[in-house]
């Protein structure tokens, strides 16, 4: 695995980037070596929300502070929907640093820790956390970034070690469908779809599918992980749709959006007691030229 700030992900994640998309402002489709190259190493590796977030920045400037979401993990004891739900706020970790809220940073830290806990895996990150803490604090975001790395290559050990590869399928596919709701939502600020091009990964979202096919039954008890393989199916179409009308792009990829905003709202969502709100979905992006992390 690479190291360096933008090819970590947040805890409970699995990766396997070789390199940032190089887009400019037309932001050319990922090429298949590029697109092959990020896939599937030893047991499951997606590229990391940092990944793409990063290529964003390159093609449209997003203003990551009106991206940022309230850390809540779901109340339930679902090992599958935990799971899912470490995926889902590690990705809104990557949003919280890119828009250098610490405070937002220190409250997904926390609630991750939580989840680790409820999973079992979380023996060895209390240094880590507390080092997160330090981190956000004291606004060191590269060295926050490192850590953040350091933390997802501990806690992906601490997985294999425990035989919980499928956990580690089951928060890649969940923070990059998180992920690629932020994207997409970006993309569909503009009117000219800048940044699409990082978006165009049907083979993943396919391969991602079949991963979670193949799990234990077990681990597909219930509606979530059914809800997400079908919502990584009709993903992988749309993003095949050669079509290149902007009306049409800009269609599917709000059907992207949507399917991905449902799914996630569904795995942040209490099964032992009725929240009083639902945990909202990406609010609409809007594209400025406010400076981003470096």
């Amino acid at each position: 695995m690479l190291t360096g700030r933008h090819f970590g992900v947040l805890a409970l994640m699995a990766i396997g980037c070789y390199g940032a998309p190089s887009i400019d402002s037309a932001t050319p489709p990922m090429t298949e070596p590029q697109r092959q190259g990020a896939v599937f190493l030893d047991a499951l590796s997606v590229p990391s929300p940092g990944e793409v977030f990063a290529a964003l920045n390159k093609a449209c400037r997003p203003n990551w502070a009106t991206l940022v979401t309230p850390a809540t993990a779901p109340v339930t004891t679902e090992r599958s929907q935990l799971a899912l739900a470490v995926g889902v706020l590690a990705a809104n970790g990557y949003v919280a640093v890119e828009a250098q809220d610490g405070q937002q940073v220190k409250n997904v830290g926390r609630e991750l820790m939580t989840l680790a806990k409820s999973l079992g895996v979380s023996q060895s990150l209390v240094g880590r956390g507390n080092s997160l803490i330090e981190f956000a604090d004291n606004n060191d975001w590269d060295a926050l970034a490192d850590e953040l790395e350091a933390t997802e290559n501990e806690v992906k050990n601490t997985m294999v070690e425990q035989q919980d590869r499928d956990l580690i399928t089951l928060t890649s596919a969940a923070a990059w469908l998180r992920g690629l709701e932020v994207a997409t939502g970006v993309v569909l600020a503009g009117d000219s779809l800048n940044g699409s091009g990082v978006l165009y990964q049907p083979e993943l979202a396919r391969r991602l599918a079949v991963q979670l096919d193949s799990l234990p039954d077990r681990m597909k008890r219930g509606s979530l992980v059914p809800e997400v393989k079908r919502t990584l199916e009709t993903t992988a179409s749309l993003l095949e749709d050669q079509n290149t009308k902007n009306d049409i792009l800009r269609k599917n990829y709000t059907k992207i959006h949507e399917d991905c905003s449902s799914v996630v709202k569904a795995i942040l969502r209490s099964s032992m007691k009725a929240p009083s709100t639902i945990p909202s979905s990406t609010p609409s992006p809007v594209s400025s030229p406010s400076p981003s992390r470096s």
